[in-house]
């Protein structure tokens, strides 16, 4: 039996909105019996025999055994191929609720479509050629998109960015593979076919290096999709807590001059200079004075362990004293950043010491008075990302994407390898320019599996 995503003759429908109440809620039904389902259920303020394509036609959702209305709504009929899937294509535009919305639904599938899986729409799109699998999976980037830095990027590779930078480095594989499938089938020809130094330079010069660019984007990519872990971390009461509250900007962490007032790992979510942080306020890493402080303090040191970038704090106002240096030893091995906190009310004398006291120069904030933070905001990005604040990198490729552009990396280089060799062989040759090929097919969708397939829409919403 063939699985329900595969058969594409089907029509398919799904409620495309958040659930819970709201202005509008939207059903979205794509297939063959779309225009068929808007004639059993919707019943338009003024009889007409058609339906326009693109336009927008008000009236009732009714129950067609019992006539009785469900909704006023407003429908949208878009007719094949001038569609999202390129099918035709309903949409109707419903009050939001979960009950409503729901009818709704169950009313389309009794007139001919059954329940969409988690992106069937935007596959469909994809099996019918509107979009490749590299621009499918911008779609679900803009949807999780946390910050407008991510959006931006999503948005230029579901333009097609990132495709036609694949596509441009497929035509110059075709050109070498062209070439060295006519030495694989023409061995005896005296004219030299195949010249091994300049496929070379090609390769070396001109194709591994984009595939390097595209692969040294994918790791400032992941960062601007899914942020990082900031762990603020030191002894206690140097100020962690109010800086996590400076960096909300919202009172969320209890203050007090308290030493261990906060005894458990508090986290929230913030962008620091565009960037998704996640931001874990610790407890002070001390010698706990009970078994509950004894708990946040393993914690902290597990949050530490995890850290994209810690930020090692100091009390300004306070010489330093050898504890900090032993717990400064405890961060050192992770990406970190000190600030010496409480300026504000620092003697001169002990910013003087402090400024000395570690192998790097601190940065100098108060959390309170606000002091030094956008300096900190922008060394915790340049930390992440490797260099200050800026626009996110017109490519970056995913993790899967990043894969398959190290897999084809690979080959080119084993291609090199027989390149080098005094009389190189065009059949190992050709292997290897296909595999490279293969490898870059995969993610634009060119070559690829119904498991690959399932893998990826299989996270998408409903309705998507």
């Amino acid at each position: 039996m063939t699985p329900a995503h595969l058969r594409t003759e089907d029509t398919i429908a799904a409620i495309a909105t958040p659930p819970g109440p709201g202005a509008i809620g939207v059903i979205k039904i794509s297939g063959p019996e779309a225009e068929g389902i808007l004639r059993r259920v919707f019943r338009p303020a003024r009889a007409r025999e058609h339906f326009d394509s693109h336009r927008l036609y008000y009236g009732h959702i009714v129950d067609p055994q019992s006539g009785e209305p469900v909704d006023e709504v407003l429908v949208a009929l878009m007719r094949a191929p001038r569609s999202y899937t390129r099918e035709d294509v309903l949409e109707i535009y419903a009050h939001s609720g979960y009950r409503v919305l729901t009818r709704i639904l169950e009313l389309v599938f009794k007139a001919g479509a059954r329940p969409a899986e988690p992106g069937e729409f935007t596959r469909r799109a994809f099996l019918n050629g509107r979009i490749d699998l590299a621009q499918a999976e911008a779609v679900e980037e803009i949807i999780h998109a946390r910050s407008e830095q991510a959006l931006r990027l999503a948005l230029k590779h579901l333009s097609g960015g990132l495709s036609a930078r694949i596509k441009a480095l497929r035509e110059r594989l075709l050109d070498l593979l062209a070439v060295t499938e006519v030495a694989v089938d023409f061995p005896e020809e005296d004219v030299e076919i195949l010249s091994p130094e300049k496929m070379r330079r090609t390769i070396s010069e001109e194709i591994l290096p984009e595939i390097r660019r595209l692969l040294a984007s994918a790791e400032e990519g992941r960062v601007f999709r899914e942020g990082i872990a900031v762990v603020l971390a030191g002894r206690p009461n140097v100020g962690k807590s109010s800086l996590l509250n400076a960096l909300l900007r919202e009172e969320r962490a209890i203050v007090t001059p308290i030493p261990g007032t906060t005894r458990d790992v508090i986290e929230e979510t913030a962008q620091i200079a565009g960037l998704p942080v996640r931001l874990i306020d610790t407890a002070g890493l001390r010698e706990a004075a009970d078994e509950v402080e004894s708990i946040g303090v393993r914690k902290a040191r597990e949050k530490l362990a995890a850290a994209d970038v810690v930020v090692f704090l100091v009390d300004g106002s306070q010489p330093p004293a050898e504890e900090d240096r032993r717990l400064y030893q405890e961060v050192r091995s992770r990406p970190h950043l000190v600030a010496v906190n409480k300026i504000d009310i620092a003697p001169a004398e002990n910013l003087a010491l402090w400024r000395d006291f570690f192998p790097e120069p601190p940065i100098f904030i108060s959390a309170t008075e606000r002091l030094g933070l956008e300096e900190l905001s922008h060394k915790i990005f340049e930390m992440a990302v490797g260099h200050g604040p800026a626009e996110p990198p017109e490519i970056a490729p995913n993790l899967r994407q990043k894969a398959a552009l190290e897999r084809a990396g690979e080959a080119l280089q084993r291609a090199l390898e027989i390149l080098a060799q005094s009389e190189p062989l065009p059949e190992l040759l050709s292997l290897e320019l296909r595999e490279a090929l293969a490898a870059l097919a995969e993610i634009t969708g060119e070559v690829t599996t119904e498991d690959l397939l399932d893998r990826i829409f299989s996270t998408f919403c409903l309705g998507k």
